[in-house]
């Protein structure tokens, strides 16, 4: 690319905040980040933001057309599939440069036991087994998204959410309202509090919420490892900023 650059950074995550400080720092270049305004009180980056959606793939093709955006950086959470279709389809029709940004995934190591799934449904369809019946104690940190999977199982439930999820919940559960990154320490208090019998999670991967990961592995803990979504076919993936932003400009 030569000349003036408008590139629009699709997503609230750290690695999207991260390459629009880069981006921002650069001379000709313009910055939009686009956060969908799902929490309520987000950390802003660097250059120009809107909040909200644009109306699917149509509306932000639009956006890009009149915005003239040279190229999109989705960073987006890894677990936004929707989002990331749109992008994939909005940058097709307009011939726009897309490159997703995605931190790498979680391993499971020695001493980890980890039940993985694909989806949330799946999780909650595991759990009834791994659970010791209606004593069962459960510590859900899949954020808001999917917690009706959950909604008929007879167990307690300790639900972690940077915002306060709506209906419908489990009947046994208590909301847990915080935001990461966590310590180990802070990890190792909650599970010694709460006690659960398994943790479900997504693979979301970096570090800002692996800590409790090991906390589980210290304490024995079942872990359920909900798979991150595939790439849309044709995209190009990375998994650091730099090599993100070098693909872009």
């Amino acid at each position: 690319m030569t000349g003036p650059h408008t590139v629009l950074v699709l997503g609230g995550t750290t690695e999207g905040r991260a390459a629009a400080a880069e981006l921002a720092a650069r001379d000709g270049v313009r910055v939009i980040s686009s956060l969908a305004g799902a929490v309520r009180s987000p950390r802003l980056p660097d250059g120009e933001v809107r909040i909200g959606g644009f109306g699917g793939a149509d509306g932000l093709a639009r956006y890009l057309r009149a915005e003239r955006v040279s190229a999109v950086l989705d960073a987006t959470h890894p677990f936004a599939a929707t989002m990331t279709a749109n992008a994939a389809a909005a940058c097709a029709t307009t011939g726009t440069p897309l490159v997703v940004l995605r931190r790498p995934g979680w391993t499971a190591g020695p001493g980890d036991r980890w039940h993985r799934v694909g989806s949330v449904a799946a999780a909650a369809a595991a759990l009834p087994a791994l659970l010791p019946g209606p004593s069962g104690r459960v510590l859900l940190t899949t954020g808001r998204g999917g917690l009706a999977e959950f909604a008929a199982l007879d167990a307690a439930f300790w639900i972690r959410s940077v915002d306060p999820p709506g209906p419908p919940l489990p009947r046994r559960h208590t909301l847990l309202l915080d935001r990461g990154p966590f310590t180990l320490d802070s990890e190792r208090e909650l599970l010694a509090g709460v006690r659960p019998d398994v943790l479900v999670t997504k693979d979301s991967g970096g570090d800002a919420t692996a800590a409790k990961l090991v906390a589980a592995r210290e304490r024995g803990i079942t872990v359920v490892v909900v798979d991150r979504p595939g790439l849309p076919p044709g995209v190009r993936g990375t998994d650091t900023v730099g090599r993100a932003i070098a693909l872009l400009l």
